[in-house]
Formats: structure tokens, C-alpha cells, sequence
């Protein structure tokens, strides 16, 4: 499992032997059930996620409505806007999957970045990727429908309509589960 971290950064940066060897060493790779709750609102995040199997969801809770904010499966990072920085978090995140992640902390990240600092510049590369998807990801959102939208999702993302409930893929359109049966309903005739 741990080669599956180490294959998915190669795509950003060319990995020596060595450096490979100290993400496989550093990695800790855990299992969660589905159902567990890996950040509390509230809470302090001291952990960000790789996942290699799975999938997670952050949501909030707005009028005792859980309002889901995005989805992470396979070879995407789960990093809480509060990671590190000692603050409690707004939101939650759960695995609605059975899920395997690779799991960093601040302190393991400062080890293997004095080690080698080529990986500071790979987090950076990283964390440029993932800023540049979520803000095409979140411009697509605004200008489109919840129809529209659910269109994209079909395209980009079909595995996660199968794999997700539909009351949580509702509520991540912005919509109630009864207007997402109309949309699908509408496309199917099409």
C-alpha cells in the first residue's frame, strides 16, 4: 500500500531510491471502518489523509443538517483547513467506505523535509495542483445547476455517484434528495 503514496507523488516529481524509501519507512498506513469519524467539528486536526482505498467526506452541520462539502477517493489528499495549526475545526470527516489512508503529521512532515528538501518543493507542487482543481472544481460549481453539475459529476467522477448515498450527493449539490430523483429521473428519458 505504501507504493501506491510513492506512485502517485513520481507524477509530480522524480523520486530517488532513498527518498522513496523514507516515504515507505515514514508512511503510517491505517484502516478505518465505514462510519468512522476522523475529525470532529471543534475538534484539533493534527492529521492529514492520503487515500489509497475508500472514500471520505467532509461535511458541516447547519441547523442540525449535515451539509456535505466535497468527497476524496483513491490518490487524493484529505488535508483539514485547520491541519496544524491548532484551531478547532468547522467541519467533520467520515469515511463512508471502508478506507485505507496513508496518514501525515506536522511533526513527520518537518522530519522527512530536513531529511529532504526536495520534498518541501513537491508539497508545494502538490499543494498547487490540488488549489488549481478545487478552484476550477468550485468555479464549475458556481456558474453551474445542481442538474448541470450532477452532469459534470457523471463525467468526472461516475464512480463516486455509485458509491455514494444519495441523500449525501444531494446535499453536496445543494439540493434536497427528492429534487436529485427529478434530475435523475429527467436524464434517464433523455
Amino acid at each position: 500500500m505504501e507504493n501506491e503514496i510513492v506512485k502517485y507523488l513520481s507524477k509530480y516529481m522524480t523520486i530517488s531510491k532513498e527518498l522513496e524509501e523514507a516515504i515507505i519507512e515514514s508512511a503510517f498506513i491505517r484502516s478505518y471502518k465505514k462510519g468512522t469519524i476522523l475529525l470532529e467539528e471543534g475538534k484539533i486536526s493534527n492529521e492529514c489523509y492520503f487515500v489509497i482505498k475508500g472514500c471520505i467526506r467532509s461535511y458541516y452541520i447547519n441547523n442540525g443538517n449535515e451539509m456535505t462539502t466535497d468527497f476524496f477517493t483513491e490518490e487524493q489528499s484529505v488535508i483539514p483547513s485547520t491541519y496544524g495549526k491548532k484551531t478547532p475545526s468547522a467541519y467533520y470527516l467520515e469515511c463512508i467506505e471502508d478506507t485505507i489512508a496513508g496518514v501525515g503529521t506536522p511533526e513527520q512532515e518537518t522530519e522527512i523535509y530536513q531529511k529532504f528538501p526536495q520534498m518541501e518543493s513537491l508539497v508545494r507542487v502538490l499543494g498547487e495542483a490540488i488549489m488549481a482543481k478545487q478552484q476550477d472544481t468550485l468555479a464549475e460549481f458556481k456558474m453551474a445547476s445542481p442538474e448541470q453539475w450532477y452532469v459534470q459529476m457523471q463525467k468526472k467522477r461516475p464512480d463516486l455517484i455509485q458509491r455514494v448515498p444519495q441523500y449525501q450527493l444531494a446535499s453536496y449539490l445543494g439540493i434536497t434528495p427528492e429534487s436529485l430523483s427529478r434530475i435523475r429521473k429527467r436524464l434517464s428519458k433523455k
